[in-house]
């Protein structure tokens, strides 16, 4: 359960800071403490889709959904990453508008509410950093906090120049960097998730290193219709057909289950289901198929 407590409460925090520093920047006029606070909205994003992973990775799949609901947590993704997208190029949209017309901004209220924000940032970064070790959901939302951290120290510098050297244009300048951080994150969020539900391949995973990997394994001669894709980040299944050494097929069991450790260890893939067909059959005769293991229906996830 820690997890997902600290997930809660860091997002709880990130929730407050959002709504603090939107309030701040329409207050006191600043494009930067908005863009900041859309910045908030990024990680919101990010620590909510973490901690829905981490309930969804606790519920059964049912029989109307096989793979449980990690297709939730793309879905939400791909959602997020197109509405950031938009709160992004509104804040460019607003810069440039700064830029033709400088706007006075309070300085006093950007600096108050940009160091409360730090603060707060700092005490989500610490609750997240313990389970961030061990747990990729948990680490992504640390680093989004880090980097909420970051910008929130360039606010405060931005409010300093603009307090004592009355840069004004230093705001919508910030608010494009922080703009364009966002959009960075947008667009990674957009991407991944459709490349997911596309079935495309796995990123960072190279499908002939697998496919030869497969090969070594005594007794598999050759290897068609091999399909790896993403059910949800972090979670990869594998299908393929294996042509077996005819004085082999009685060992089938055994060449499988080695396949099986060597997609664990090596790539993390959990989920393999596997047609074997021998030599000596004719195409499309099966002489022999091995069902998946057991706790492939059951998702006993060893993560």
């Amino acid at each position: 359960m820690n997890n997902q407590r600290s997930l809660a409460l860091a997002l709880l925090i990130v929730l407050l800071i959002f709504f603090v520093e939107l309030a701040g920047g329409i207050v006191s006029n600043s494009l930067a403490l908005l863009s900041d606070a859309g910045h908030m909205l990024t990680d919101t994003m990010a620590l909510a889709l973490a901690l829905l992973a981490a309930l969804f990775a606790a519920r059964p799949a049912n029989k109307e959904r096989t793979f449980g609901f990690y297709r939730l947590e793309i879905l939400s993704a791909l959602f997020n990453g197109s509405l950031l997208t938009l709160v992004a190029l509104y804040i460019f949209y607003e810069a440039v508008i700064r830029f033709l017309n400088p706007v006075a901004v309070r300085s006093d209220i950007l600096l108050l509410v940009a160091t409360v924000g730090l603060l707060a940032n700092i005490g989500a970064a610490v609750i997240l950093a313990r389970s961030s070790r061990d747990n990729l959901n948990v680490r992504g939302a640390f680093l989004h906090v880090i980097s909420d951290l970051a910008s929130s120290v360039a606010v405060i510098i931005g409010g300093l120049l603009i307090r004592y050297l009355g840069w004004y244009y230093v705001d919508p300048l910030l608010g494009i960097l922080i703009g364009g951080m966002i959009l960075r994150g947008a667009l990674s969020l957009v991407l991944e998730s459709v490349n997911i539900l596309l079935e495309g391949t796995p990123r960072g995973l190279d499908l002939d290193e697998l496919a030869a990997v497969i090969k070594q394994v005594a007794g598999v001669e050759t290897l068609h219709d091999l399909h790896v894709w993403t059910i949800t980040s972090g979670m990869n299944a594998l299908s393929a057909h294996l042509v077996i050494a005819d004085t082999q097929a009685d060992r089938a069991p055994q060449i499988l289950a080695e396949i099986r450790a060597k997609l664990n260890s090596e790539f993390h893939i959990q989920h393999s289901t596997f047609q074997t067909e021998c030599e000596s059959c004719p195409e499309g005769l099966i002489c022999r198929v091995e069902p998946a293991d057991r706790e492939h229906e059951h998702h006993h996830h060893h993560h």
